[in-house]
């Protein structure tokens, strides 16, 4: 933990108060300080943060970062929506819905045709008898069905019929095709391993004058990735004229981001320094990325080097680095440090907001110092931020890893009172925390009471429950929940990554 957040002295030096935890940061622990010595911690925190871990993603490490890149990502899905025109949708609700409907049946028509491709049928001239009318929502209904329906099996099938009805509806008068649909048929490529097959499609979306975005190089670089060509990717987006990378300041940014959201953490790295090296200037969004990705890759002195110079450079922290250094003080179990850059916070215009107190707690927590996350937690609220559903989870996880159940129930209950509903991730928590409690008949019942709530359990609450039934000896109880899950039709195509599960 010694060189978590070897924050850069010149950034200290500007501003006053991160002298005082750049030296906190500088020890293994902190010692002498007042609100430090009355904070619990754990002797062994790596165990403690692996726990934490395995309950928030079921046994899939992570180190709760993303709740830091969560905005910067949010960034990249709002620049990464395809347009959805509805092409002829009517003025009123019901006329849209007629629309729709007709649109549905439509596509139903059309995929009962091209199910019956075969060498000796005449796919073309019977989709021509259809006599339908051809629209941006019918080609994107037909492809996002053709897009669910690929599978290893089939996908070389897939391909050829998505591109056989791609062709043939691009051919209709009063219709051409939109970025969204070149996206589709893409993706159905990308899902079927044709990788040259793409790279001919973005040719035509160039050739007729469509911009190539973002979207398309989000497409291309999960496929190419693969195969070992994403820096060839990434170098033909940077060359190319046509790409549009609003709303950012330049391309660069665009690509930055997008490969932060596929985390790409390496490519990141090659990208800001071709960057720099084509003398393009970053701004703070580059650095915020960067940092980032560096802290992702565990070079914390390349993180420190960037952070003294953004302020070398006359930038001054925004809402995200803000929130990536309280994430570093969280992890590193740095309240005092913490407690002074929220206030330094405030007295630069920049009010905390609950995504920060929680991105504190969070790393708190997974440092096991839950004496700093209540404290944090109840400050917060003395100051009028109130805690969301994600914040009131970060509290219950963390307090359900260190076995503390009855105060995780008190919030639980707290925060359905303050109008907070519980998502899956809350609820997982919880069941987790009644299993390890051997409180099986109510873990069972809170999977009841989810349902009920409307919040329908995904695969990782039904793993979380059948798991813990099987290795308490519970066989009967956690077929019982399988069976639930099998009738509802629910994640069907995964019963079998649940653990030892042999069907009855």
């Amino acid at each position: 933990m010694k060189s978590i957040a070897l924050l850069g002295p010149r950034f200290f030096r500007r501003f006053p108060c991160f002298c005082r935890f750049s030296m906190l940061f500088s020890t293994e622990s902190s010692e002498g300080g007042e609100m430090d010595d009355e904070f619990i911690r754990l002797d062994n925190v790596s165990e403690m943060d692996d726990v934490f871990m395995r309950i928030e993603n079921d046994g899939q490490m992570g180190d709760g970062f993303m709740r830091v890149e969560k905005p910067l990502r949010e960034a990249w899905r709002v620049s990464n929506l395809d347009p959805v025109s509805d092409n002829g949708s009517g003025s009123s609700s019901s006329a849209r819905k007629s629309y729709f409907d007709n649109v549905r049946l439509d596509a139903s028509r059309v995929l009962e045709v091209l199910q019956q491709h075969s060498p000796g049928f005449n796919t073309i001239a019977a989709l021509d008898e259809l006599q339908i009318r051809v629209s941006g929502a019918l080609v994107r209904e037909v492809l996002l069905e053709i897009l669910k329906r690929v599978n290893c099996a089939n996908r070389e099938r897939c391909a050829k019929l998505g591109y056989k009805f791609f062709v043939w509806s691009g051919q209709h008068e009063n219709y051409r095709h939109t970025v969204n649909a070149y996206h589709l048929i893409m993706k159905i490529f990308a899902e079927s391993d044709e990788v040259k097959a793409m790279w001919r499609l973005v040719d035509e979306m160039t050739e007729q004058g469509f911009p190539i975005t973002a979207r398309t190089f989000q497409i291309l670089i999960c496929t190419c990735g693969e195969a070992g060509l994403a820096r060839r990717v990434v170098e033909r987006f940077l060359k190319s004229k046509n790409f549009n990378y609003r709303p950012f300041k330049h391309s660069y940014n665009a690509i930055l981001l997008c490969l932060l959201s596929l985390k790409q953490y390496k490519l990141v790295e090659w990208v800001h320094q071709r960057m720099l090296l084509k003398d393009h200037s970053p701004d703070i969004l580059t650095y915020n990325i960067v940092m980032c990705a560096k802290y992702r890759l565990g070079k914390l002195d390349e993180f420190h080097r960037l952070l003294e110079e953004l302020d070398t450079n006359g930038f001054s922290p925004d809402f995200h680095t803000f929130n990536i250094l309280l994430r570093l003080l969280g992890k590193g179990n740095k309240p005092l440090a913490a407690l002074d850059l929220l206030n330094h916070m405030r007295e630069v215009g920049f009010d905390p907001s609950v995504l920060h107190f929680t991105t504190l707690i969070d790393g708190l927590s997974r440092a096991g110092n839950l004496d700093a996350c209540k404290y944090f937690f109840d400050e917060m609220i003395k100051l009028g931020c109130m805690p969301d559903v994600a914040c009131y989870t970060v509290m219950i996880t963390g307090y359900i890893v260190a076995g503390k159940l009855d105060i995780a129930q008190g919030l639980f209950e707290e925060m359905t009172v303050r109008g907070q509903l519980p998502n899956v991730f809350t609820y997982n928590s919880m069941i987790r925390g009644l299993c390890m409690a051997d409180k099986f008949e109510e873990a069972c019942s809170m999977l009841e009471e989810m349902e009920s709530r409307g919040c329908n359990p995904n695969f990782l609450v039904y793993n979380t429950l059948v798991g813990n039934l099987r290795n308490a000896g519970k066989l009967k109880e956690a077929h019982e929940v399988i069976r639930r899950m099998v009738d509802k039709g629910q994640y069907v195509h995964l019963i079998s990554k649940l653990k030892r599960y042999r069907r009855c």
